[in-house]
């Protein structure tokens, strides 16, 4: 494969380095492209760009960009238009692609009351969840389109429920938000996964086999840590807006995917050992 990572940040990093040790030809896509794993090659791209300069000869793209920040302006410019931009520059320059994956999220499910989802679930109609859904769409209208819905995203170097927990700043709320997660490792090993994946299906989710209640994760964390429990509080959890569902991972494992982080004791102790 030749893999353009467009947006080759915290989760491309990773799959960069994965596909790089397996052999195949990768492009960092990113504005300051230094810091890459070995074997894979930078190259400097801004999605604002209408006019972008992208390998011809790549034959899968990841789009796996985000916004510096929660402004509906901001997923515009970076979901919609940076799509648009990059596949627009990949197409005039006749690139031969077979696969395009595109890393959206769930937070675009409408449920909110605690339910399952799955990839077939309602969607929001907020404007975010609009605009990701508009690239999904642009997306799929290739014809090796995938959608990677991710859930939190976790691992090295994102450990602020740990800090919170050992400082004592986490809270147990009632009712406590559902806590859907995936590690770092898992989010870029899947996206490898669908990248191989003989006849996928359109979309998947990316979220490991314990959407838990965050008040479980902190009791969970606060026993290894030594630390007392976080106390009870009737305020609602900031970490917890929008995630009153459970995300069910079962068409991801049907397609032969095996997590390496099953559930957040093994990804979360991983991290406390520092390994």
């Amino acid at each position: 494969m030749r893999v353009l990572i467009a947006g080759c940040g915290y989760v491309g990093m990773n799959l960069a380095g994965r596909l790089a040790a397996a052999g195949h030809q990768v492009w960092a896509g990113r504005r300051r492209p230094e810091g890459l794993p070995p074997g894979v090659t930078p190259w400097p791209l801004d999605l604002t760009h209408r006019e972008l300069p992208v390998p011809p000869d790549a034959t899968h793209l990841v789009f796996a960009a985000a916004p510096d920040e929660g402004s509906e302006e901001a997923y515009r410019r970076i979901y919609l238009e940076g799509l648009t931009h990059v596949l627009g520059a990949l197409r005039a320059a006749g690139a031969p692609l077979e696969r395009v994956v595109f890393v959206s999220s769930t937070s675009v499910f409408a449920e909110q009351s605690g339910g399952d989802v799955d990839e077939d679930s309602p969607t929001a109609t907020d404007v975010k969840s609009a605009l990701l859904l508009e690239a999904e769409r642009l997306t799929l209208a290739h014809p090796g389109g995938i959608i990677a819905r991710l859930s939190g995203i976790y691992g090295p170097g994102r450990e602020r429920m740990i800090r919170m927990v050992r400082e004592g700043a986490a809270r147990r709320s009632t009712p406590s938000p559902i806590g859907n997660r995936i590690h770092r490792d898992d989010a870029a090993a899947m996206i490898e996964h669908l990248l191989h994946l003989p006849d996928p299906a359109r979309c998947y989710l990316g979220v490991d086999d314990a959407p838990v209640p965050l008040s479980e994760v902190y009791e969970w964390l606060a026993e290894r840590l030594g630390v007392p429990p976080p106390p009870l509080s009737s305020e609602p959890d900031a970490r917890g807006r929008g995630a009153f569902k459970r995300c069910l991972n079962a068409r991801l494992k049907a397609s032969g995917y095996r997590l390496l982080f099953p559930t957040y004791r093994e990804g979360y102790g991983a991290m406390l050992q520092g390994t």
